[in-house]
């Protein structure tokens, strides 16, 4: 009788020991593959007819859960079996096993795929007109989610930047996008965004820049360079005369910035267009405006982390057909080249 209750107590002890081991095992192959810290995105795509198990290998394969089994008792458990849909997923490694499953379960994309290409330069409201003409957004919806920052910042820090009462002029990097066909405003915005986000982490986060200048400040200054210099070449040597003035207290005076007040490129101002009461003025006022005027590309950016040191306070366009400038570092010298 001892013998027998002995070999009871131990088979007891081996149920529980299993048993919790179990519970162990499945709660740590539950969890997502990554931490906040450290989650990537994946682009998967579901063949039609895929089972279950097939599914769970496609997933491990690209590391987005942890053990296939657990994945399929999940899937068991929700009662998600034979309801996991065909398509392409964009999936990250910080969803967990039961969150894959839902998005599976809801349905992914087609797979059809659309090219834009946006200029550098261009201004929201050009990207705006551009992108509504080739039917890829509703015009208002894309301008309004672009004035809603908040619903952005916690996902790109760089916005956190932007002064109060302003878009995001200056932060949807100029680029040509492959977006799938049924792309809401948000998605194309947040595919900008990201590309944006890679020259932040890779040319500014935590950079000090000449002047002491903020990242809003930076970008607004490569906004302006953008629109006052054609040649990739020359852009350093047009962004340090811009420093040459800011340093010394001296208007920007720059035509690019008018030309946004008026929203058209006019090729030729006024007088009264430089006299317009606005504080994107430069000809009015000192220093920079206080936002973007444009989405600047990656060598403009560059150009002015990175300026070529002179002492030019002035530029003009030559009218050899050349695109490119006469430097001049006084006014006098500076009529002349006119």
């Amino acid at each position: 009788m001892k013998v027998l209750l002995k070999g009871f107590i131990g088979l007891l002890i081996i149920i529980l020991i299993g048993g919790i081991g179990a519970k162990y095992y499945y709660e740590v192959n539950t969890k997502p593959v990554s931490t906040d810290n450290d989650i990537e995105s994946v682009e998967v795509e579901i063949p039609s007819g895929s089972s279950t198990s097939k599914i769970a290998s496609l997933l491990e394969e690209n590391k987005l859960i942890r053990n296939t089994n657990v994945f399929r008792v999940v899937s068991k458990l929700k009662g998600t079996d034979g309801k996991l849909k065909a398509g392409f997923y964009n999936l990250n490694t910080g969803m967990s096993p039961g969150e894959i499953l839902d998005e599976l379960v809801e349905g992914g994309r087609s797979g059809k795929t659309i090219k834009f290409t946006i200029p550098e330069g261009y201004t929201i409201e050009e990207m705006a007109d551009k992108l509504s003409k080739e039917e890829i957004i509703n015009r208002e919806t894309f301008i309004n989610l672009t004035n809603n920052i908040d619903k952005f910042s916690e996902d790109y820090e760089f916005l956190n930047e932007i002064p109060e009462g302003n878009n995001m002029e200056g932060y949807l990097f100029p680029e040509t996008y492959e977006v799938y066909a049924d792309s809401s405003e948000e998605e194309i915005i947040r595919k900008m965004l990201d590309q944006f986000n890679s020259v932040y982490v890779e040319k500014l986060k935590g950079k000090k820049f000449k002047q002491g200048l903020n990242i809003n400040q930076l970008i607004t200054l490569a906004s302006i360079v953008e629109r006052e210099s054609m040649v990739d070449e020359e852009r350093s040597k047009v962004a340090e005369v811009f420093y040459n003035r800011l340093e010394i207290g001296m208007k920007l005076q720059s035509c690019a910035t008018v030309q946004y007040i008026l929203g058209e490129r006019k090729p030729n101002l006024s007088i009264a267009d430089t006299q317009i009461d606005s504080v994107y003025n430069t000809y009015l006022n000192t220093g920079l405006p206080p936002a973007p005027i444009a989405t600047p590309g990656l060598e403009a950016i560059e150009a002015t982390i990175n300026p070529e040191e002179h002492d030019f306070l002035y530029f003009v366009l030559k009218d050899d057909g050349s695109s490119t400038h006469t430097f001049s570092t006084n006014y006098s010298d500076h009529l002349k080249a006119k």
